[in-house]
């Protein structure tokens, strides 16, 4: 296939695919190294279903067993069975939608790794998982050569997108139990444990706005800030749903309490705000009152969205990437009661940032 560089930033060029036109969006920045890896597209369930159902039945007639058992051994062995599977298929599965060569620079280009035992197993073209690299990172323990977005683009070409133990620890002890219990207690220790760390931490990368829960290009010709795409999403919600002066307006999981104060001021809602963060009340009842609205037009409220009294009924509910703090056992449950709480007339905005099918 036809090749031609790309100019990524750096100086430097990377080969790109002639078939794939880089975009030139002036609020985006273009990526470097537009290459995807391994994914659930490259995931085979066959493989899966055939290891599930077919190792234990090689166990039970190998160990002689009577085959009655076999559905005891397939329960034993499944989680194990699925473990390996998932590890070894993100460790060897080919690239998906390959747009680019990537370049095979060493690690040692992009990121500079200073604890010597990590330094041991990563080297050269030994990719680092990207778990372990940013469980690092976090530890002080590397260092990035150059522009974070350069090399966070380019990461295909210095990082393994392979499940570590880690990972498989975390699903075992905390994605189990917070799918099947989500009780209010583990959501509010959950939520103020990441949540109540410090507004100045989140305010570092989150903007003034406060919000993350994505952001609106206006104009694909226009350079727009990133205040600007934060205020074309509020308003789009607020247009989706339709809200007018003086409509009762509930958003669930209403973090710095942003889209309350912006429905309020713009839109002359009367806005309630819920959460569970101690810090995100206080802060959005500041910036409802930054925002000029009396505090009879707008609130934010410290409470579980089970505890949210069902009447008076809400004219338009919004919930933006809450519904993690749900689950999935619940999520019906969630579903039914914001219909209890809208008008029969009622409008509700639902985003979830979740997985493909």
């Amino acid at each position: 296939m036809a090749q031609k560089a790309s100019h990524n930033g750096n100086g430097t060029t990377s080969p790109v695919a002639s078939n794939w036109t880089p975009t030139v969006y002036p609020t985006i920045a273009n990526p470097p190294l537009p290459a995807e890896g391994a994914g659930n597209q490259t995931f085979d369930n066959r493989i899966l279903y055939s290891a599930v159902a077919g190792i234990p039945f090689v166990i039970t007639v190998a160990l002689r067993w009577n085959l009655w058992l076999y559905p005891v051994v397939a329960l034993v062995t499944a989680l194990p069975i699925l473990a390996t599977t998932l590890y070894y298929s993100s460790k060897y599965a080919p690239r998906y939608n390959n747009k680019v060569n990537l370049p095979e620079h060493p690690i040692e280009e992009y990121i500079t790794i200073r604890d010597p035992v990590l330094k041991s197993l990563y080297n050269g073209r030994n990719k680092i998982p990207m778990e372990t690299f940013f469980e690092a990172y976090f530890d002080d323990k590397i260092d990035l050569n150059g522009d974070a977005l350069h090399i966070l683009e380019s990461r295909h070409d210095w990082a393994a997108f392979q499940f570590t133990l880690g990972q498989f620890q975390f699903f075992l002890t905390q994605w189990i139990p917070e799918t099947l219990w989500h009780s209010k207690k583990q959501d509010e220790d959950q939520v103020r444990e990441h949540y109540d760390r410090g507004d100045d931490f989140y305010e570092w990368f989150l903007g003034p706005r406060m919000i993350y829960t994505s952001g609106i290009i206006s104009d694909q010709h226009k350079r727009e800030t990133l205040e600007e795409i934060q205020d074309n999403k509020l308003d789009l919600v607020c247009q989706k749903i339709q809200l007018k002066k003086g409509e009762r307006h509930l958003d669930i999981g209403c973090g710095w309490g942003t889209l309350v104060a912006h429905a309020a001021k713009n839109f002359g809602t009367d806005s309630t705000g819920i959460t569970l963060g101690v810090n995100q009340t206080e802060f959005g009842t500041n910036r409802i009152k930054e925002y000029g609205v009396p505090a009879t037009q707008a609130r934010i409220k410290t409470m579980d969205y089970r505890d949210i009294p069902r009447r008076p009924r809400y004219n338009k509910i919004t919930c933006l990437e809450m519904a993690e703090h749900v689950g999935i056992r619940k999520f019906q449950e969630f579903l039914l009661q914001v219909r209890d709480m809208l008008e029969d007339d009622g409008l509700f905005f639902l985003q979830i940032a979740g997985l493909r099918k």
